[in-house]
């Protein structure tokens, strides 16, 4: 957003404004009076973090929801941008998902506290518009990677994990990694600057009461994902599969027809996006991997 020329940008993290708080939430937006907002903040993790902490993300997400939502109608926002996750769409819906699939189906039971979450503030956006004739919109991002990610051994998402189990064992020759699951589920992935300049963009161009799919419109199984990880880390051993391990959606893949529609597009390629993640990924690491 600097680079496009705003000068006023503020983005506290979770150190900085705790926004399950609700009276820190409230106190920060009568003394920041932002005019847009992007609601970008919410618990997240893998499947593993997912599956062994539902109370959790479906209470945290819940609450920064809210939080957020109400004081940004209190104080008059009149733009707001909420991103769901992919992960709300039905386990078994139609490929590539449409924005339409919304509740059409049961979820992956893996991260189904983390969707409700995100569904319940999709909704709320929805309310926000009927009610009150605001123009917030809501964005349903694929999977995200890139620098500045969680790489986490148990809480980080998919390519975070493959770029920080693949380093270590090749600093450490490691003759084998075993990865969860079978590999054969096939993933969507978008880099995070991608999903920033769409960001803007909907900001820019979009004021509809739906959803907007954002990703590459592309796929691939998480064994050739591990395979690309590998090659880019330069791990040459073994890769071993656990089929014990759930593999959680058998494939998500997005219909991005309607932003593309709109005139945005992905630009950064799959194997360029993991190796600027990893080149980060090396340069951060002692806190990148806590």
């Amino acid at each position: 957003m600097e680079r496009e020329g705003f000068t006023d940008v503020v983005g506290p993290c979770s150190a900085q404004l705790d926004l399950r708080e609700r009276r820190a939430v409230l106190d920060w937006f009568a003394s920041t009076r932002p005019d847009v907002v992007v609601l970008a903040a919410a618990r997240v993790g893998g499947i593993k973090a997912n599956a062994a902490r539902p109370t959790e993300f479906l209470s945290d997400n819940l609450r920064i929801q809210v939080n957020v939502l109400d004081a940004a109608l209190e104080h008059g926002v009149e733009r707001l941008l909420f991103l769901g996750s992919s992960c709300v769409y039905p386990k078994f819906a139609d490929q590539p998902i449409r924005e339409e699939a919304l509740l059409t189906g049961a979820l992956e039971p893996t991260n189904d506290a983390y969707a409700i979450a995100k569904i319940a503030g999709l909704l709320h956006v929805q309310a926000v518009r009927r009610q009150h004739g605001l123009p917030w919109i809501s964005a349903m991002p694929t999977n995200l990677y890139g620098p500045g990610d969680n790489f986490h051994p148990e809480h980080s998402h998919v390519l975070a994990s493959l770029i920080r189990r693949f380093h270590e064992a090749r600093t450490a020759g490691a003759r084998r990694v075993v990865n969860w699951g079978t590999g054969t589920p096939r993933r969507e992935f978008l880099h995070v600057d991608d999903l920033a300049r769409a960001c803007l963009y909907l900001l820019e161009h979009y004021d509809a009461d739906g959803s907007v799919n954002v990703g590459t419109g592309t796929d691939l199984t998480i064994r050739e994902a591990a395979e690309l990880v590998a090659e880019v880390v330069g791990y040459q051993g073994a890769v071993e599969w656990d089929a014990a391990q759930p593999d959680g959606t058998p494939r998500k893949v997005l219909d991005i027809s309607r932003i593309t529609t709109l005139g945005w597009a992905p630009r950064i390629g799959l194997r360029e996006g993991i190796a600027e993640a990893y080149a980060w990924y090396v340069e951060h690491r002692a806190s990148a991997a806590l």
